[in-house]
């Protein structure tokens, strides 16, 4: 089987491969083609999954899948059975810019949520929908599997393309999952059932039934175990059982605006600036062969591995710390900080569509219930959603979940406005569609402010330069 990755340069990639390495089933992948647009970085992955592999034969593994490299988006298409798209249209500078030109305006620039969000997806879109095409055509069998960033978004507007043959993936609803199973001690997290609902970066866990019995009301009984996990450390206990559900940890952007903003503002410098300096000296570093903060040859036999894992931890330590800070939460514990993210996702995606191995997935796919209907019925169906899914052969089919209602059915709709305002200006290259969308959004809370903030992002991002109809 071959897998494409498109953002192979990416700093996450050797996660995918750590993965494929540790499948050993039949029908697993053999190959892996790398595309990205900055030979540099693919050529620093491709010494991280080289050592990757070399560790691997080590352990026994002869069988590594074979790795390509290359900067042709056409020839990377070719032939592929699975396409995982993790571009980052305007790279981590571009992220950077988001944040410092929306915090400037005294509102979130974070890259999925509000502002920030808004802006990535305007330069993306464009991009996302011209790949999409490609595949349709060089690679019409292929399934596409999407973690760029804003996921539910940029997976609506390939939808259009390629309908169900893409799908959207998220680690953020697994990782939320799987600590209140082990919070409430359910001995087999994985044989749960899940009633999670909303959009990517925009749901809540409302239900977790075990032997048909829903246990997540036993979380809610005293403060411990409520705010011994994460989300119940960010949220505080209070309101969590004020919502009687859990949300998703990018609801703190929402339900804590004010002070994430304060955090943002009074931080050294915004997550994108750190992530943009830290990969910076990584790559630098094996562009090199030293590592100028320890003075390591990154020449010898296994340093590129220690290199990108050593990034790896710092990395992931400081996810959110902003979020954190302003709830009072303390550092990540542990266990939130291990492995098991989208990397298994894509993985047990792939193994149940390409060997017919039924599983559920919590997943971004289209309203659209297999039997006919709306899976929200808030939404329209051709809305992209975040539900549980059963995932066969056939692709993703989305199970049956409980309605959102209040405040949440309300979100859901007003944030999906938005995206719908989003990708009209991507398709139509509107500026009153793009102010529009800045505008409605539930955490920016002007109009003028929505105008100056698409000609701070004009500014600074070239790529929006399609924006000039009114």
């Amino acid at each position: 089987m071959r897998l494409t990755i498109l953002g192979g340069g990416g700093f996450r990639v050797p996660l995918v491969y750590g993965a494929l390495l540790r499948d050993r089933a039949e029908g697993r992948v053999t190959h892996l083609t790398l595309y990205d647009l900055d030979p540099a970085r693919l050529a620093a992955i491709a010494r991280v999954l080289r050592d990757q592999a070399a560790r691997a034969r080590a352990e026994g593994v002869l069988d590594a899948p074979e790795v390509t490299v290359t900067t042709d988006l056409d020839e990377a298409l070719r032939g592929a059975d699975f396409v995982f798209s993790a571009i980052r249209v305007g790279g981590l500078e571009g992220r950077a810019a988001d944040e410092r030109i929306a915090l400037a305006e005294g509102v979130l620039g974070q890259e999925t949520v509000g502002a920030g969000g808004i802006a990535y997806g305007l330069r993306t879109i464009p991009v996302a929908v011209d790949i999409a095409r490609r595949v349709a055509r060089l690679a019409p069998d292929a399934w596409v599997i999407n973690f760029t960033n804003p996921a539910g978004l940029v997976t609506e507007a390939m939808a259009r393309h390629l309908g169900e043959r893409v799908i959207g993936i998220c680690d953020s609803p697994v990782g939320l999952a799987r600590r209140v199973a082990r919070t409430l001690g359910v001995a087999d997290p994985a044989s749960a059932r899940i009633d999670y609902v909303g959009l990517n970066h925009l749901g809540w866990l409302r239900g977790l039934y075990v032997d048909d019995r829903d246990v997540l009301p036993g979380l809610f009984a005293d403060d411990t175990t409520l705010t011994s996990f994460e989300e119940g450390r960010l949220f505080g206990a209070d309101w969590l059982r004020s919502l009687g559900s859990v949300p998703n940890e990018y609801l703190h952007y929402y339900y804590f605006n004010r002070e994430a903003v304060t955090a943002y503002q009074q931080a050294k410098q915004t997550r994108g600036a750190f992530l943009r300096d830290q990969q910076a000296r990584f790559y630098e570093a094996l562009a090199t062969g030293a590592d100028q903060a320890t003075g390591a040859d990154q020449e010898r036999p296994g340093a590129a591995w220690d290199a990108w894992d050593r990034t790896r931890a710092e990395r992931e330590a400081a996810y959110m710390a902003e979020n954190r800070e302003a709830a009072g939460a303390g550092e990540r514990a542990e266990d939130d900080l291990e492995s098991g993210g989208y990397e298994y996702v894509a993985l047990a995606l792939m193994r149940a569509v390409a060997r017919d191995e039924s599983t559920t997935l919590i997943l971004n796919v289209r309203n659209a219930r297999p039997g006919g209907g709306r899976v929200l019925d808030v939404l329209d169906e051709t809305a992209v959603v975040e539900v549980p899914c059963l995932v066969d052969a056939t692709g993703a089919h989305p199970l049956a979940v409980s309605q959102l209602t209040g405040h949440e059915a309300g979100l859901v709709a007003a944030v999906k406005a938005v995206e719908r305002c989003v990708l009209a200006a991507g398709e139509s290259g509107s500026r009153r569609e793009a102010v529009k969308a800045f505008a409605l959004h539930p955490l920016v809370d002007s109009v003028q402010v929505a105008r100056r903030l698409l000609e701070g992002y004009r500014g600074a991002h070239p790529g929006l330069g399609y924006l000039r109809k009114d």
